[in-house]
């Protein structure tokens, strides 16, 4: 095994929409520093995990997490962000992709983790880059901070003046940019673009205010220095423009981020986390190598072999220390601070754990958002004899991937796979497939209509059956009423007399119950009151089983007769969109024979609504593929059951020869 250094690692989540061109950043800035990047990815052209990377550059290391975009996999953010130094956030140069930047923006504002912009595919960029960063700063609570302003040249942007550094470059495909003079008719530009800059870093330092009023120069040194303070302090955002594919800008974003960065030990006080340790970031179930967790080194070095207090109180010892770049990993004995690496054979090791080598359990001071499931399918083995390993597969599955949730339905019988959208559960199926060798069939969750009744009946229920011996015999008259939508099941008994003898009543009440499992439409009875006023038994052939028959027999010809009413339900959601979709979604509310019940700005989301609606279940299944189509992709929803309506005409006809036909 390979010694490692002891120097710290800084650590940068690549974060941004699809298509913005992180990968492409993270090759590219591999490339730089003459490392490979190793990626390995389960769907080409898209991201759908997360891939850490590590490179050198002026000396200084970066673990760098290259995360997914699409809304499908954002939940593999979810435990990484938290342990990185900096976020960098990759984004087009098109303003009508500005909306895009949000969700990425708001989550990273809520952890508190410091952040950048890079402003990607500039060389494709038209129009004023200042209309740009307009555009842009809606998603941020804090000032986006131009560093730099393009110099264009035949309509494209063909290099940059640094506004801090007060000089001017231009990209030199496959090489350096080359320094020039600022140019002339740039002059003034620049000069106001500067000013812009030292006025918004001065709302955080009264002696730069003071020195802007008083016409003072600050110097550059003064500048670098709020500049490091803001963003570190995540009271700034700053902005740095180029090509990844290109290889434009991205050295001088690199120089900037050596000093913006903070040290590692910012991370460990955020995460209120003391001593030498990891911060789990990920686990993963990798073959023969077992579970792996990638995990971020705070405190100081970590040796092979390194006791951990884990949280459920118990102790691990690390089995192995490996590095990682993309799918390729690399034993060591040790890693220094700041390090993003796997560990491995700590069993119990879940994200967002912390493995402190201390005596005494830690928690990281966490706050993840759960994220609801807006997709599901029902699946179930082709063969049965998979059955066990599907279990596994889905447990491995689940806590790899905390975007996902795996239900078993007491009532349908069905095992179901919920998550964050159709790609999602798409690639899920695939991992069951390629990783554990288990294929499956799938199809559309039941949806869970129930009956009622309009009307009530007294009904007498007789079993009598005579054989060689003992017989059965069991009577009763029950009194069948509806209730009102929502309050279930009642039993009363009221006889009198000894009619029934005391010890067979709730033999009665069970077979009601099981008549009730399905009622006459093929589906569960709810809301329906019944009493036991009457009845008879025989001294020898009355039993248990004679009396629960009888009850069953009495209940079922009593639905029957009730006028039976197919019930629905009713979900309540809340669905969160940038406001431009907010008539087109109201829209498909109405065609989904959903109710619209208001909406509002979605709070501290400028240029976002929160529209809670009524729909039922049945139409939940593909809507966030429709809701999502109409809004780039951001809009999503939660929800929960409301209540139960009554279906009529042809759509409960519908539902019910399905129901017969299944």
């Amino acid at each position: 095994m390979a010694a490692r250094k002891t120097e710290s690692t800084r650590a940068i989540a690549v974060v941004g929409p699809t298509g913005s061109g992180k990968t492409t950043l993270v090759q590219a800035l591999g490339a730089l520093s003459g490392e490979g990047d190793g990626r390995a990815s389960d769907a080409p052209g898209q991201s759908v995990d997360v891939a850490f990377h590590t490179i050198t550059f002026m000396e200084d290391r970066y673990a760098l997490a290259d995360t997914p975009g699409a809304v499908d996999f954002a939940a593999e953010m979810d435990f990484v962000l938290p342990g990185v130094d900096l976020a960098l956030v990759v984004a087009d140069a098109d303003p009508n992709k500005a909306a895009l930047l949000t969700p990425y923006l708001k989550e990273l504002e809520r952890l508190g983790v410091p952040r950048a912009l890079f402003v990607n595919k500039i060389d494709q960029a038209h129009g004023r880059v200042r209309d740009l960063l307009e555009a842009f700063q809606p998603a941020s609570a804090q000032p986006l901070v131009a560093r730099q302003i393009p110099i264009w040249k035949d309509e494209h942007v063909s290099g940059f003046v640094d506004l801090a550094l007060e000089r001017a470059f231009v990209y030199q495909p496959g090489e350096p940019s080359q320094r020039i003079d600022i140019p002339a008719d740039l002059a003034e530009r620049e000069a106001e673009a500067r000013f812009h800059m030292l006025e918004q870093l001065a709302d955080f330092d009264d002696a730069l205010m003071e020195q802007l009023l008083s016409d003072v120069t600050p110097s550059q040194d003064a500048v670098f220095a709020d500049l490091v303070k803001e963003t570190q302090d995540g009271l700034i955002v700053p902005v740095f423009f180029g090509s990844a594919a290109q290889g434009f800008g991205l050295r001088r974003l690199l120089k900037a981020l050596r000093h913006d960065t903070p040290a590692p030990g910012a991370m460990a006080v955020r995460l209120g986390v003391e001593g030498v340790g990891a911060y789990v970031m990920k686990v993963s179930h990798a073959g023969q190598a077992g579970k792996l967790a990638y995990a971020r080194v705070f405190g100081g070095g970590l040796n092979d072999g390194a006791d951990f207090a884990l949280k459920d109180g118990s102790r691990g010892r690390a089995g192995a220390l490996f590095t990682v770049s993309g799918a390729q990993t690399k034993k060591v004995a040790q890693a220094s601070e700041g390090e993003i690496i796997a560990i491995g054979k700590i069993d119990s090791a879940a994200a967002g754990d912390v493995l402190a080598t201390g005596a005494a359990v830690q928690n990281a001071k966490l706050t993840p958002q759960k994220r609801f499931p807006v997709y599901q399918i029902a699946i179930a083995t082709k063969d049965r004899k998979d059955d066990v390993r599907l279990s596994g597969a889905l447990s491995k599955l689940s806590e790899e991937d905390s975007g996902l949730e795996v239900l078993h339905d007491q009532n349908s019988h069905e095992i179901v796979l919920l998550g964050q959208g159709e790609p999602h559960l798409r690639v899920t199926l695939d991992r069951l497939r390629k990783r554990f060798n288990v294929d499956v069939a799938t199809a559309r969750p039941t949806t869970p209509y129930k009956e009622s009744i309009r009307k009530s009946i007294t009904q007498k229920g007789r079993h009598k059956k005579q054989t060689g011996g003992h017989g059965q015999f069991g009577d009763c008259v029950i009194e069948v009423k509806p209730q009102a939508r929502g309050e279930g099941f009642a039993f009363v008994d009221s006889i009198t007399g000894g009619a029934i003898p005391r010890q067979w009543i709730p033999a009665v009440e069970d077979g009601v119950k099981d008549a009730m499992e399905k009622g006459p439409l093929g589906f569960p009875v709810v809301d329906v009151a019944v009493t036991l006023i009457d009845g008879s038994y025989h001294t020898v052939d009355s039993s248990e089983l004679a009396f629960r028959t009888a009850g069953r027999i009495a209940m079922s010809e009593a639905l029957a007769a009730c006028d039976p009413v197919l019930l629905e339900p009713i979900e309540k959601l809340t669905i969160y969109t940038p406001s431009s979709g907010t008539p087109r979604i109201n829209s498909i509310v109405s065609s989904r024979n959903g109710q619209i019940l208001g909406f509002e700005g979605r709070e501290g989301w400028p240029g976002w609504d929160r529209i809670e609606v009524y729909l039922p279940h049945a139409e939940r299944q593909d809507f966030i593929i429709e809701l999502r189509s109409m809004t780039q992709g951001l809009a999503t929803f939660e929800a929960s059951f409301d209540h139960m309506v009554e279906v009529t005409g042809r759509r409960a006809d519908d539902v019910t020869k399905k129901r017969t036909a299944a």
